[in-house]
């Protein structure tokens, strides 16, 4: 297994967060709604910039109802998509 350097792991870590939500249906502003921190913050954890305790990344896992190991996970895509995630209207 090669080395994997700490701001890389924080970059997936924060890309694999922010596909978890997008795949819940949220937005960043109710994420951290939930987590009761502000938007600017889950920016920046989704960008790789915050230096994530466990405790965090468990109160992540619990807000997005996923398992603490799926951050862990290879992100599924090679590039972050910019945008609002589009909300499934029924």
């Amino acid at each position: 297994m090669r080395p994997l350097a700490p701001d890389k792991l924080l970059s997936n870590v924060g890309r694999r967060i922010a596909e978890l939500r997008v795949d819940g249906g949220l937005t960043q502003e109710a994420l951290a709604e939930r987590l009761d921190v502000t938007t600017r913050w889950i920016q920046s954890a989704e960008a790789g910039t915050e230096n994530l305790t466990l405790t965090t990344l468990a109160r992540f896992a619990n807000a997005l109802k996923v398992p603490i190991t799926e951050f862990f996970s290879p992100p599924a895509k090679a590039k972050p998509r910019p945008g609002r995630p589009r909300i499934a209207t029924r």
